[in-house]
């Protein structure tokens, strides 16, 4: 999808500004903000304020609108709009389905909404264009593309890390309406966060900056509070910080509704006073989707590792750096690969009549969900240091973790954010289960076998895994395309030990020898929402559910979603309609010893949702990439030959059975 402009001109057939649009006089613009405002004094302090601020430029002014008129404004909100829960995987919001844009509404919808038009006319006024231009520096700004929606974030709500930057966007501002008689109160979370950037040298020795992935600033919310900051590509990056459910013992009576008027002033347009000619192309030029692909890659975490499985000399890997390269493995089992990984998987996923089930439901889907994968002795140790971890907590900071801890901060905080351990990364000590899987099991040559015959794959050429830890009201990984030319298999083996991440399923460990491979359509849909129930008994989303979507070529759809929202290019899949295709091929909530297994194809999105800070626990998993090869001819030359092996391949499953009756023995 493209990033496009989202501010509409409202002019009539003259191209003269809309007649809904009124100039007003400087008298009664004055009129409609608070006393004092356009005095001297207040614009110098400002304007110093906003010059001497961090960590980019940006200004907040409280109050700033006449309180009767904003009191005004609120209650015809509440009496004429209507809000329906939209989600992404950068935001959880609640939008009107009559106001994406005031300018769009028809004279009858207007009518019912005097005093939202006279905020709209006093802020967009040449006036007030006026002070905003004179105490940011930003130039001057257009008073013919208004572009002023009104989202409401209740709890759960949140916008994830971005910079603002499309088209002719000049000023970003957020004036709340929050309830004027009940203060809101930092605790509740719903600030606006500003995020520092450092400036580094890219491939050409060019200067870039790189966001942090923590925040620096933080500021709440408040009634009649005009936050605002020059738009800047790559740098003015900003997210909405959730607002949080009430916790045990606070009063859950009184929902936290934080609600605001949010838009852009732009640059001049064409007839306006600084007007430049070709000055939207430029900016287009270097808007976030040109400014920030591919120049700073350089300084992203986690950087691939991929190994190459070939027995021929090192080479590139496609993408970043070199690669090791391994010799690959003959695709036949031996006692010392069954010995193996007994060790670690369930005994009924080496056995023949197992593991060809999951071979043709994934070949039936290109996707498979199988539950209790880890063997329980394996499982338990795993769980034992997840529970011990989890409640010896953590650094806040990034630089805190990793240099106390084996983890490190994923990032930039536009692209993603979580903890990470990468394969064959030097360890102190004694290795941790995550280390063991992500060392030991996955990247073994019996574990690479055992996954070509489960996927029907020839062989995996490659492979690349991570070990990642999703702290709540924090982390998330935004949609990211596969852009190579072949399919890949991605795994995702689910560690996380809380529950209340997806409806209670009653079979539990004990039940482990019971096959649960199936394709991730009903079931795995159904888990797309992880939810628990409050003290209330209402189920909430808690987020940490990893999802594949198809990819959206619909450039009307997508600059209908930035018209709505803001936010660029998100990956839609819950909104307004209700028969409307969400996209989704494949997803899976977090869990407990549950590994996914998917054939992922070029172009397709995947992302793991931002995790509330109303789950129980963080998000755990080992995730991989494997480049893998499919032989078609193997699947002909079986056929051909099925009869003629038939009385070959029963012993060979009879000794196959054995083999496994002896592991099962054991691992009892």
């Amino acid at each position: 999808m493209k990033r496009k402009n989202n501010g509409r001109e409202s002019r009539d057939a003259n191209g003269q500004p809309d007649s809904k649009k009124r100039a007003l006089s400087s008298e009664e613009v004055a009129l409609r903000f608070r006393e004092g405002l356009f005095e001297p004094s207040e614009q110098q302090k400002y304007t110093k304020g906003y010059g001497q601020s961090t960590p980019y430029k940006h200004g907040v002014i409280h109050p700033l609108i006449e309180d009767s008129l904003l009191r005004s404004v609120r209650d015809e909100i509440q009496a004429h709009l209507h809000f329906t829960e939209k989600e992404t995987d950068i935001y959880k919001i609640f939008q009107s389905g009559d106001l994406a844009n005031l300018d769009g509404l028809d004279d009858g919808s207007l009518s019912r909404l005097p005093s939202i038009l006279k905020l709209r006319d006093a802020m967009y006024s040449a006036r007030f264009r006026e002070f905003l231009s004179s105490v940011t520096g930003s130039g001057k700004l257009s008073g013919q593309k208004t572009d002023m929606a009104i989202n409401v974030y209740n709890e759960g709500c949140h916008l994830l890390c971005h910079d603002d930057v499309i088209g002719s966007r000049r000023l970003s501002y957020i004036l709340y309406l929050t309830d004027p008689d009940t203060p809101w109160q930092a605790e509740w979370g719903g600030a606006l966060r500003l995020y520092p950037t450092a400036t580094k040298k890219d491939a050409k020795g060019e200067d870039v900056k790189v966001p942090s992935p923590d925040f620096t600033l933080s500021i709440p919310p408040a009634f009649n509070q005009l936050s605002f900051f020059t738009v800047q590509p790559g740098e003015s990056f900003h997210d909405v910080e959730e607002v949080y459910h009430p916790t045990e013992g606070e009063d859950k009576s009184k929902k936290r509704v934080r609600m605001a008027i949010s838009g852009w002033f732009h640059i001049p347009q064409k007839g306006e006073d600084g007007y430049e000619e070709g000055l939207e192309e430029k900016l287009a030029e270097r808007s976030s989707l040109s400014q920030l692909q591919g120049r700073a890659d350089i300084y992203d975490l986690p950087q691939s590792k991929t190994v190459v499985c070939e027995d021929e000399t090192t080479e590139e890997v496609k993408g970043k750096g070199k690669g090791k390269v391994e010799e690959e493995p003959s695709s036949d089992f031996t006692e010392s690969d069954l010995n193996f990984l007994v060790q670690y998987i369930a005994p009924t996923y080496l056995t023949p009549d197992i593991a060809e089930e999951m071979s043709d439901a994934f070949l039936n889907d290109s996707s498979l969900n199988v539950e209790h994968f880890l063997s329980k002795k394996f499982a338990a140790k795993v769980r034992s240091y997840i529970k011990d971890q989890e409640k010896q907590g953590l650094p806040r900071s990034s630089d805190e973790i990793q240099a106390q801890t084996e983890w490190t901060v994923a990032r930039p905080p536009h692209k993603h954010r979580y903890l990470f351990q990468q394969h064959s990364t030097a360890t102190q000590g004694p290795a941790t289960p995550i280390q063991e899987l992500l060392n030991d099991l996955f990247p073994s040559k019996p574990f690479r076998k055992w996954l070509s015959l489960i996927t029907g794959s020839d062989r995996i050429t490659s492979y690349n895994f991570l070990a990642r830890r999703f702290r709540r009201s924090q982390d998330y990984t935004l949609a990211n395309t596969h852009t190579g030319d072949e399919p890949r298999l991605e795994l995702t083996l689910g560690l996380t030990p809380t529950p209340g991440w997806e409806k209670e399923d009653p079979e539990d460990e004990d039940n482990e020898n019971k096959t649960k491979a199936n394709t991730g359509t009903a079931e795995s849909s159904s888990t797309s929402e992880s939810k628990k129930p409050n003290a209330g008994g209402e189920e909430i989303s808690v987020g940490g559910y990893e999802i594949y979507m198809a990819g959206d070529d619909d450039e009307a759809e997508a600059q209908e979603q930035e018209n709505k929202t803001g936010a660029a290019d998100p990956a839609i899949y819950r909104s307004a309609a209700d028969d409307e295709d969400d996209g989704i091929l494949f997803s899976t909530a977090a869990g407990w010893n549950r590994l996914s297994i998917v054939l992922r194809d070029s172009g397709t999105l995947k992302f793991v949702k931002y995790v509330s800070a109303a789950a129980k626990g963080d998000r755990w998993d080992v995730t991989g990439e494997m480049g893998v090869e499919f032989n078609d001819d193997d699947a002909d030359e079986g056929e051909e030959g099925e009869d003629e092996d038939e009385d070959d391949g029963d012993d060979d499953d009879d000794d196959d059975d054995d083999e496994y009756d002896s592991m099962e023995e054991e691992e009892d």
